[in-house]
């Protein structure tokens, strides 16, 4: 590329207003890092645009803030000399808002416990060697006197070109410093298929336990950015070989590994995992539903046993896999609240539209809409993602049974209102029949009544409902009060 082709990377207005601040100020400056890389790979631009100056990046933010159009706030964290300015960027079809993020060229020096450096006022290669790899390094001039250069210390456009990952120093100092990188390294492997480097790919398995250091919700948000990305399994291979993920989700590695007795083994349950976690990314981008794909299985590895009989067999693993998403969550500092509950449904009913496909009857579709409510739809695209057969004719069959089960379900639906249902008798309404106060009579019969119209029984209805709930009453000893 020449200077020009990197003048385009700068052709948006608000790389002026930044290059006239930093005049007004005589201070270089620079755009750096994920937007200088993007470009070059001729990926969709970012909504955050780094800046480096040599001196203070709080000021030149506050001189870009002067002249911008109504002069926004300018965010300042004065503990990392950094700040950030919004931007509201009329050039865009949806008036976008891009983060204008403004740092002070820096060095930085790491202690071994904590991966907060600890920082020093440096020039713009001392900025550019505490960069965590190769193709974020690269900076492009904004300088009057070469604007528009790019500046590539470490011959990043060459791992561009070659799609490596690669630290700009030795590794095993660059990710000991912040282990996060390790996270990150992976992550751009799998969001850019790249590969990493076999040096720096090396220094994360030899440094992988000072993952220790990093909080929970930073390793949590590099793991969502590999979750999110088309292929996640690459990134999710790639931990489980740099021994990364043992230290982050050991209930994911102890489904690795073929077992065999007899002659008879069962299936790797960990790359199973990663090949339902690829399929649903090719159906959905609800992250919650990936993360409920990555933990189906979780379940068989407490659950493992073998049977002379039967052979192989995991019992109960969905029940106990959904136990063992809230500890995951908790461990992990992520939120305990609607999203974990959906997670947890989906892992315990897993295995529900498999088992039905084979028997598909009114009740247990019945059943099966009640319990899994307004996510029935999640569950079987879940389901549908579970099938990782390479026995074509098998796999045939598995969809077919599930369309069948689809069809079934919105014919239960349609006929018996059953997605969310609420009984038509309430524990009000018992109470008031049989003159009860509250009693253990009263959740009996409206359990009986549930049942009673999962089971197709009675259709749901409060006239059937009522008269049932008499008989059952009568079945009770309870008598109908006179009132």
């Amino acid at each position: 590329m020449s200077k020009e082709d990197y003048i385009k990377a700068i052709k948006h207005p608000v790389f002026e207003i930044v290059s006239s601040a930093a005049a007004e100020l005589n201070l270089e400056t620079y755009v750096i890092g994920g937007y200088v890389r993007d470009f070059l790979l001729s990926r969709p631009y970012k909504k955050d645009i780094d800046f480096v100056a040599v001196g203070s990046g709080i000021e030149l933010a506050m001189q870009v803030a002067q002249l911008i159009p109504g002069k926004p706030k300018v965010q300042i964290f004065k503990t990392y000399g950094t700040a950030m300015v919004r931007y509201l960027d009329n050039e865009s079809r949806d008036k976008d808002i891009i983060d204008l993020e403004f740092v002070g060229a820096r060095k930085e020096s790491y202690s071994k416990d904590s991966r907060n450096p600890e920082v020093q006022t440096g020039t713009l290669q001392d900025d550019q060697n505490r960069r965590d790899f190769t193709i974020n390094a690269m900076a492009i001039s904004l300088n009057q006197k070469n604007y528009g250069a790019l500046l590539d210390p470490f011959n990043g456009m060459d791992d561009l070109h070659n799609k490596i990952i690669k630290t700009p120093l030795d590794p095993d100092i660059t990710f000991s410093d912040d282990p996060l990188r390790m996270m990150r390294a992976i992550r751009f492997a799998t969001q850019l298929s790249f590969e990493i480097e076999k040096d720096s790919l090396d220094a994360i398995k030899r440094n992988a336990e000072r993952i220790k250091i990093i909080s929970s919700e930073r390793i949590v948000d590099e793991l969502h950015k590999i979750l999110m990305t088309n292929k996640p399994s690459i990134g999710l291979k790639l931990l489980y070989d740099t021994n990364l993920l043992g230290f982050i989700l050991p209930e994911l590695t102890a489904l690795s590994g073929v077992e065999q007795i007899k002659g008879q083994k069962h299936k790797d349950n960990f790359y199973h995992t990663l090949q339902v976690v690829d399929n649903i990314s090719k159906t959905t981008d609800n992250l919650w539903l990936r993360w409920a794909a990555l933990l189906h299985d979780i379940g068989k590895a407490p659950t493992k046993k073998f049977d002379k009989k039967v052979g192989w067999t995991f019992h109960g693993h969905e029940f106990i896999g959904s136990k063992m998403v809230k500890k995951i969550f908790r461990r992990l500092h992520m939120p305990l609240n609607e999203k974990m509950k959906y997670v947890e449904k989906i892992v315990a009913l897993s295995s529900r539209p498999v088992i039905l496909a084979e028997n598909v009857t009114d009740s247990a579709v019945r059943r099966l809409v009640f319990d899994a409510g307004a996510d029935i739809d999640d569950l079987m695209i879940h389901c549908e993602a579970d099938i990782t057969t390479k026995n074509k004719n098998r796999e045939r069959q598995y969809q077919n049974n599930f369309k069948k089960v689809r069809l079934k379900i919105k014919e239960v639906e349609e006929r018996d209102r059953v997605r969310n249902f609420q009984p038509p008798i309430t524990g009000e309404m018992i109470m008031k029949t049989f003159n009860l106060k509250p009693c253990r009579e009263i959740g009996v019969l409206k359990e009986s009544i549930k049942d009673a119209i999962l089971d197709g029984k009675i259709s749901n209805d409060h006239d059937e409902a009522f008269a049932f709930m008499l008989k059952k009453g009568n079945e009770l000893g309870l008598v109908k009060s006179k009132g």
